[in-house]
């Protein structure tokens, strides 16, 4: 099912953050109709770093071939500001769109861009940003690929001018709307009172982050149609392998953590090596069938 047909359904839909093809495929086991790749969440784990502009369109392009293997779950995209003007926005949605992108979200940073809950961040004029979304319109071969405008301005120019931001990029063509960072729930409900009529909304809770923490049913209610959990994955797992190596470094050994690991078969089956080594095997003692050309019919 795409993410379009998803969106004409009633309720929101939660898409849980990934940044590989072993979460992608193990948030799609535990029921998730769809997905969103973090730019952060690639800069994190393939870097160690921030998100502060550093991951590259090739490397998120390189990402999304991985993950499209291995699920056909939808994959919405962070796509950052382009990475660059609105030519390298064409080059971008073109990009992804053919590794496998469902979405591509958009922003109005400035280069290089923050993660959106981080301080002193700078935006393009909105009419520069309603280039991009024409551009990232104007450059999908499908309307099944979807293109989310976000706007950070709440944090730069006031709550009023991210809702002006946002109308405006409905107009240049977008298919989502993406008001980062709300401060309170007056503003998320003001945020779906005000756009809520126009386009899709997306809501984006991040764990310590601007926004208060709501229930993906709370924001829902409000009129939120896609809600993203960008970096838990991150935090969780960066965690555990925190814990993990202190036990291993006092310990000696993994016993003392064992039970907070999966165990080598376990892993094996999650990841599909039965199965894969079967198929292997399938093709090891596949015989053609007599009279097969390899040529095909003749005209």
């Amino acid at each position: 099912m795409t993410l379009k047909t998803l969106l004409s359904r009633p309720g929101p839909i939660v898409a849980p953050g990934i940044y590989d093809a072993l979460t992608s495929s193990i948030a799609t086991d535990a029921g998730f109709e769809a997905l969103y790749l973090s730019g952060a969440a690639i800069a994190y784990t393939r870097l160690g770093r921030p998100d502060i502009g550093l991951v590259s369109m090739t490397e998120v392009a390189d990402v999304i071939e991985l993950v499209r293997h291995r699920v056909e779950t939808p994959v919405i995209v962070d796509a950052d500001n382009g990475y660059g003007n609105a030519l390298n926005v064409l080059r971008t949605v073109k990009t992804f769109e053919r590794a496998g992108a469902s979405a591509i979200q958009l922003e109005d940073q400035t280069l290089p861009k923050r993660c959106g809950h981080l301080q002193d961040k700078s935006l393009i004029s909105a009419s520069e940003m309603a280039g991009k979304i024409k551009a990232a319109v104007d450059a999908r071969t499908t309307e099944e690929t979807l293109i989310i405008a976000r706007t950070d301005a709440v944090a730069v120019e006031g709550f009023e001018a991210a809702i002006e931001r946002a109308s405006h990029y409905a107009d240049a063509g977008a298919d989502v709307l993406f008001v980062e960072a709300p401060r309170s729930q007056q503003q998320l409900e003001a945020v779906c009172k005000a756009l809520g009529h126009r386009l899709p909304l997306l809501a984006n809770m991040v764990e310590g982050g601007n926004t208060p923490m709501m229930t993906a049913g709370e924001l829902g209610a409000l009129g939120f149609k896609i809600v993203i959990f960008p970096g838990g994955i991150v935090r969780a797992i960066a965690r555990t392998a925190q814990d993990y190596y202190h036990s291993l470094q006092a310990n000696g050994s993994n016993e003392p953590f064992r039970d907070r690991m999966f165990q080598f078969n376990d892993l094996n089956e999650l990841i599909g090596t039965p199965e894969m080594l079967q198929a292997g095997r399938e093709y090891e003692t596949f015989v053609p069938p007599k009279g097969a050309s390899k040529k095909g019919n003749a005209a």
